[in-house]
């Protein structure tokens, strides 16, 4: 992982001066267990260039990770290699004078100064699309050059890969430069290594001072940044606490001639509060409402199978519906499984209440045990499988496992327009497709001619005139249960 500022032109040799770095020595430091170095390859006052390169210590990336010793992922994955917010936190001590504008006094006015500069930066792994990915710094007005590897492939998988290089050329100071990059970097990445706490929405607010209020990408930057509504409000909060003192009014210039408590009368703004304040529930937890209800409903609905069951949050307010005996928590990884034995142990000694039995296994492999329940349930799973390998799938459920009823949900691709998303991008990294409501009910038609069921088509979530509800739900019933 690297990022390499380049300078040119007047001002270029003021780069290893703002960066408090001397350009004829290596920076070489260990920092959060990972190696830092600096190297300047080229110094002179028309052009300078300092390559800052990172080597995380593999073994220090896994300690002290809840996965440890039961997911392979912890060995398995891009994050000792791609630039990301790791990145961030492993340079941020080395660059901290440029980012923090502290330089020499005698310096300190090149730090308002524009210079030319070329960044370079990568691998990023990110999900978001090439145009997005161009968009998002465009609108700071620079050159993007977006670039993959210099691997061959006979195949589309160069095309498709999440893996690039990213060049930007553009005036600018180094200070909002590096502060542009320590936001972004994070956003391109859409995966935060730390608890985001209130340190960090500051952080958020100080860095995208002066460019991140008014970019057109802002939203889906707090989004992939922040996260969680509630870190998003407080950046919103803090923005409009720095408006209002840079335009504070005298109280009768303000509210004509009313002082500004007196502008909104209580029952108002009490109103106002209340609703700002009211919690929005999760569309996950609207999912498993849906879910619930559907069962409930059912009259055969004593044994249930759940695929892809996660850490058990499905499985567990299932087992309080009236009249299940028997649920059956499917899922391939031993960490979400640790955590849902740990969800099921509570529900122990509960008049009436099954425990959920937890199964490791996978819909590509075949477990007699699970022919021939009332209820099968594929919660936003389907759209992890490969389209091509959908067919097995399915084919395996309806003919062999032959539940009495099929619940199934999966992403509305044409409500991702009212979460401002691209029109290429899904909601999930993982994710190998999603389908519009069309797409949906063709396939479901397409199961219903080749196998014995019947499907009720419905929607979870909040509704949007002309883009439907963000999740589709399809209800297949075998005939000879009807």
């Amino acid at each position: 992982m690297h990022l390499i500022i380049r300078a040119t032109g007047a001002g270029a040799g003021m780069l290893s001066r703002l960066l408090a770095k001397n350009p004829n020595n290596l920076y070489d430091r260990m920092e959060k267990e990972a190696r830092v170095r600096i190297v300047f390859t080229a110094s002179s006052e028309e052009e300078a260039e300092a390559v800052i390169y990172v080597t995380p210590d593999p073994v220090e990336l896994v300690k002290g990770a809840s996965s440890a010793h039961n997911d392979i992922t912890q060995y398995i994955n891009d994050r000792e290699f791609v630039v990301s917010s790791l990145f961030c936190t492993y340079i941020r001590s080395a660059l901290g004078t440029a980012l923090n504008g502290k330089t020499k006094e005698a310096y300190l006015p090149w730090v308002e100064r524009k210079l030319a500069l070329e960044l370079t930066f990568g691998p990023v792994a990110s999900n978001l699309p090439d145009r997005t990915l161009e968009e998002l710094f465009t609108a700071l007005g620079y050159e993007v050059l977006v670039e993959r590897g210099d691997a061959e492939y006979n195949f589309v998988l160069k095309s498709r890969s999440s893996v690039r290089y990213i060049r930007l050329k553009g005036m600018q100071t180094l200070q909002t430069a590096l502060r542009q990059l320590f936001v972004l970097i994070p956003a391109l990445d859409d995966y935060k290594h730390y608890y985001i706490s209130d340190d960090e929405v500051d952080k958020i607010w100080r860095y995208g001072e002066g460019w991140l209020e008014n970019h057109p990408q802002r939203g889906l930057i707090l989004k992939r940044t922040l996260r969680f509504a509630g870190a998003i409000r407080q950046y919103d909060s803090l923005m409009k606490s720095s408006d209002h003192l840079e335009g504070t009014q005298a109280p009768d210039e303000a509210s004509g001639g009313m002082a500004e408590e007196e502008a909104l009368s209580p029952p108002v703004a009490s109103a106002a509060a209340e609703a700002d304040a009211a919690p929005k529930v999760r569309l996950n937890d609207l999912r498993y409402a849906a879910i619930a209800d559907v069962v409930e409903q059912l009259s055969l609905r004593r044994s249930i199978v759940d695929f892809g069951s996660g850490e058990g949050k499905l499985s567990a307010r299932l087992a309080s519906v009236p009249g299940v005996r028997e649920i059956k928590a499917v899922e391939p990884s031993a960490t979400a499984q640790l955590r849902a034995i740990e969800r099921f142990a509570k529900l122990e000694g509960k008049a009436g209440v099954p425990v959920p039995e937890p199964v490791t296994g996978s819909l590509f492999y075949y477990d007699e045990s699970l022919r021939s329940k009332d209820v099968m349930i594929l919660c936003e799973v389907i759209e992890h499988i490969d389209e091509y390998r959908l067919g097995r799938v399915m084919d395996t459920i309806f003919h062999e496992y032959a539940p009495g009823t099929l619940i199934l949900t999966t992403p509305n691709k044409e409500y991702n327009e009212v979460y401002e998303m691209d029109q290429e991008e899904m909601r999930h990294g993982d994710h190998r497709f999603e389908w519009s409501r069309e797409a949906f009910a063709a396939w479901c038609s397409r199961w219903t001619e080749a196998y014995n069921y019947s499907v009720r088509l419905s929607g979870i979530g909040e509704f949007a005139q002309d883009y439907g509800y963000p999740t589709q739900m399809a209800i297949f019933t075998k005939e000879d249960t009807l």
